[in-house]
């Protein structure tokens, strides 16, 4: 998997021996297959009846499989698939496979392996001892390149046309950004569609725990550096990483997750003359993610009043926050937000809101001030068209 160039020669070679043997006549041990070379490939080679799940692979985001188990993720969703392992040892040989071809193991001393395929998918594995059942969970990166045009098209509908001039103005005017969601609720894309409408010339500098961005790949022609860090090895950790990004002369870093390890050095960034970055938490709400990033701060031992950091975090932090969510099966940005620190409080103006009755958007408030004026001065046509639009008062 992830090698389809190589899977396609060994599926022929195993096509050659049966011919070769006049078995290829002769139907495969189960209907599921059409052809007995399929069945032979899918069975020893292949991902078992993983393969059948591969066929209908529209619309498919993830392979979830626990024990026998397989669950098929599509729109964010994931329902029961029609197709089940024949066996625990089925699936370890599918795991030891995909450990094989990627230079990583899964044994008794590691029970667990994650590997990145050659398209961009990764696989996640766990052995017994680790979990209950042997596990495998397969996410594919299918599509390459979202921009803030495609989220705003019917087909996709993630967010109204007038958010798409709305988020453009922000992604000009190098607000810093923040992004929440849960799981497969299309924050990825989100990031990915915001780098896509910034400057081409401008140096981003990104940090993973796990490539899975891929900007370099969808974006060729950017002035990007993707770094993957490891938090076990102390010459590759995040820390390490922020420290070498921040001497490479970065216009807008974007943190894919922020982290424990390293979300002091990410507040400096963004304090310190790197405006337009961006970064996602792990939190239930908008509001809730200044407190979040204050707590990772303060875990480093180091004394700081905390109500002080949080002020800062809100004001030069997480200034427009996105919140993602799966609705109806669809992906939405179910809420666009300016932050302030008013009274002792975190505050988040909700600049655009999900109806999820109406199924439609709401734009109950306009941009402070503060986020106005930096518009005019980094896009004044942009301004100019928030005003017709609602969001700036004339």
């Amino acid at each position: 998997m992830g090698y389809e160039e190589d899977r396609g020669k060994l599926l022929a070679l195993v096509y050659d021996l049966v011919a070769k043997r006049r078995l290829k006549e002769l139907p495969p041990l189960t209907r599921n297959y059409e052809s007995l070379p399929e069945a032979i490939f899918a069975e020893i080679i292949g991902l078992n009846v993983l393969e059948l799940v591969l066929k209908n692979k529209e619309g498919l985001e993830e392979i979830q499989v626990v024990g026998r188990h397989i669950f098929e993720v599509r729109n964010g969703y994931a329902q029961p698939s029609v197709h089940r392992l024949p066996s625990l040892k089925d699936l370890e040989r599918i795991q030891q496979n995909l450990v094989l071809f990627n230079n990583d193991s899964l044994n008794p001393r590691k029970k667990w392996a994650e590997v990145n395929l050659r398209d961009g998918s990764r696989v996640t594995m766990t052995g017994f001892g680790f979990t209950s059942e042997p596990t495998l969970t397969i996410r594919f990166y299918t599509v390459k390149r979202f921009d803030l045009a495609s989220l705003a098209h019917p087909d996709l509908n993630t967010i109204d046309p007038k958010m798409k001039d709305l988020m453009l103005c922000i992604i000009r005017a190098y607000f810093n950004m923040v992004v929440i969601g849960p799981t497969n609720s299309g924050k990825t894309n989100l990031l990915k569609a915001f780098i896509a409408e910034m400057d081409d010339n401008e140096r981003i500098i990104t940090i993973e725990s796990r490539f899975e961005l891929n900007l370099k790949r969808d974006f060729p022609q950017k002035n990007i550096i993707e770094y993957e860090v490891d938090e076990e090895d102390s010459k590759h950790s995040g820390q390490l990483a922020f420290k070498l990004a921040l001497r490479q002369s970065p216009k807008r870093i974007c943190q894919a997750e922020i982290r424990d390890e390293d979300a002091n050095l990410y507040v400096k960034a963004c304090t310190r003359g790197h405006e337009g970055s961006i970064t996602s938490v792990h939190v239930n709400q908008l509001e809730d993610v200044p407190d979040a990033i204050t707590d990772m701060c303060m875990q480093d031992g180091r004394r700081m009043d905390s109500a002080r950091l949080t002020k800062r975090i809100t004001q030069y932090v997480t200034q427009i926050g996105f919140e993602m969510a799966v609705v109806n099966t669809k992906r939405r940005v179910v809420r666009i937000g300016e932050y302030s620190y008013e009274e002792g409080e975190v505050r988040v103006k909700e600049l655009a809101v999900f109806d999820a009755m109406e199924q439609c958007w709401t734009f109950p408030g306009k941009l402070s001030e503060f986020a106005s004026a930096k518009i005019k001065h980094h896009d004044p046509s942009g301004y100019i068209k928030l005003q017709m639009l609602g969001w700036i008062v004339c």
